[in-house]
């Protein structure tokens, strides 16, 4: 006997894993652990009150959550000077991603986004039987917005994609030019504005809330150190977050990580310290690749690319690395798939990093030899 088949939908798609984790990396190399700067995980660890706060509620973790998250929405309301009825809680921008789609794509809806952005998007209008169309970066890694615009207009698009802070690039549009652009968004599309790195920006250059058609996703994942806890938020119109809350799964966030996000948002102090020392790391790696003769990509997050001319080389390099125990990821797509990218981590973990890219540089070029 047989089992039950999925639906046809399902059925035809292939196995898709966006992700290999660090862990099963370690085990394929055969190391314990990894120097851990592929997944832009903050190096930094979460505030230190967010980590008291959670540990005083693990007594409870018997408890379920509070399915509203009406404490963090109050809280982040008042953040962003909105009502709370502007705020969603998700399990991480990836839950609130598959809210999006599932409200407003439809089977055969057509989304667009830049192709090789970040992947967990595709994976969710596809497994809602949407299309993707897709439009590349341009040679130094930036997103053509007014491109992904133009050809939503002329697909019927029902959503377009925009990560800004762009991952995995991390080139930046500002306000200015945002908001420009957005003049010629088609009324009916909603216009998803994932805001993860938002936090390594100046905060007045990203755009100002109040659009109707604009979902702003924000994480505490990256600059806040909670990316284990799997917890973000979503801003935009009531009328969106009602969508949302008709489908999200009601227990979405786990208690410990609303009480630590909660906690969060108190230590701004420690918060603004990530952040200064995440552009002090980016200086490092820019002069770093200066001193190697491997240029750089502009970028606005907490982390760098390194640009090493080709694809080949680029994954070369990521091999080199991890078998001298180091975890970097590289974008997927060209024209960018010929960079390594690689997280700001620690100044003991930064100058660990750059010996170890000599190294893997000294192997690279032996057997690729640079154009």
């Amino acid at each position: 006997m047989k089992p039950p088949k999925a639906t046809p939908e399902i059925e035809a798609l292939p196995l898709s894993r966006p992700f290999v984790g660090p862990e099963e990396l370690a085990r394929l190399a055969g190391r314990s652990s990894l120097l851990r700067l592929g997944a832009n995980e903050s190096a930094f660890g979460p505030p230190p009150r967010a980590l008291e706060a959670m540990r005083r509620e693990l007594p409870r973790s018997a408890w379920y959550g509070d399915p509203e998250s009406l404490d963090l929405r109050e809280r982040l309301a008042a953040k962003h000077r909105c009502a709370i009825e502007n705020v969603v809680v998700g399990a991480g921008i990836d839950d609130l991603l598959g809210m999006i789609v599932h409200g407003y794509l439809g089977a055969g809806g057509v989304a667009v986004a830049t192709a090789g952005t970040y992947p967990t998007f595709a994976y969710h209008v596809v497994t809602r039987a949407g299309r993707i169309q897709t439009v590349p970066y341009l040679h130094d890694g930036a997103v053509q917005l007014d491109a992904l615009i133009a050809r939503a207009r002329g697909a019927g698009a029902r959503i377009i994609y925009f990560a800004n802070p762009d991952n995995p690039s991390g080139s930046f549009i500002g306000r200015k030019a945002l908001a420009g652009a957005l003049e010629s968004l088609p009324g009916d599309t909603v216009f998803i504005l994932d805001e993860a790195y938002g936090d390594f920006t100046d905060p007045s250059d990203l755009i100002d809330d109040g659009d109707p058609r604009v979902v702003r996703m924000r994480t505490f994942s990256k600059a806040y150190g909670l990316a284990g806890a799997r917890i973000g938020y979503a801003l935009a119109a009531p009328e969106i977050i009602a969508t949302c809350n008709k489908i999200r799964i009601q227990y979405n966030v786990n208690r410990t990580a609303q009480f630590g996000a909660l906690a969060a948002l108190d230590d701004v102090l420690f918060v603004a310290e990530v952040v200064a020392e995440v552009a002090r790391g980016r200086e490092d790696y820019v002069a770093l690749g200066a001193r190697l003769g491997v240029a750089t990509l502009s970028s606005f997050a907490n982390f760098v690319n390194f640009d090493l001319q080709t694809r080949e080389r680029a994954e070369e390099t990521v091999a080199a690395l991890l078998r001298k125990g180091v975890f970097v990821r590289k974008p997927g797509a060209p024209p960018i798939d010929r960079c390594v990218r690689v997280t700001v981590g620690t100044a003991v973990e930064r100058a660990e990093f750059g010996e170890r890219l000599a190294e893997a540089l000294v192997e690279v070029d032996a057997k690729l030899p640079r154009p």
